[in-house]
């Protein structure tokens, strides 16, 4: 028993030290389709304004994703009020169809780079909003609800060598 017990100690160190890069990492699952106006939002607070960051924006998509791209617009709202909006393409599956991202499953999870080297310089909270702009090819309109978008998810990573 007292063996069992120092295995399992051992393994939960090994996995809780595996990631030790990352500052923030949260997902917020969309139910059935993700509307156009849906905006996901995640606060957060840096630990420290002078290091470098790389941020990435984390999908998880099932075989109900119909395209072979993906198109998000990701703002982060600083402490003060400053806003950054940028509209972000992804590639989420090969020419041949087989999506992109890990996992076994229906489900593939991918993560996709948004900023590197990023400098929080403003202390406080932060705000990032993630919206889909998916539109079908020749059309105006958006996409009413994206299917096949299980999570998004927002990570932040420490840079070690910046």
């Amino acid at each position: 028993m007292r063996n069992n017990l120092w295995c399992l100690f051992i393994i939960m160190i090994g996995f809780t030290s595996c990631d030790s890069s990352q500052v923030f990492d949260k997902y917020q699952t969309i139910p059935d389709s993700w509307h156009k106006d849906n905006i996901v939002s995640f606060n957060v607070i840096p630990p420290d304004t002078t290091k470098h960051y790389n941020l990435f924006v984390n999908i998880r998509n099932t075989y109900d994703f119909k395209y072979s791209n993906l198109f998000l617009i990701v703002e982060i709202i600083f402490p003060n009020g400053k806003v950054i909006k940028d509209t972000l393409e992804y590639v989420m599956a090969k020419p041949n169809g087989e999506f992109l991202g890990s996992g076994f499953s229906d489900i593939k999870e991918n993560k996709l780079f948004y900023k590197e080297g990023f400098i929080f310089e403003e202390s406080g909270d932060y705000k990032i909003n993630i919206q889909h702009a998916m539109r079908k090819n020749g059309s105006v309109v958006g996409v009413e609800n994206l299917e096949g978008i299980t999570d998004v998810g927002f990570r932040i990573e420490k840079v070690t060598n910046y």
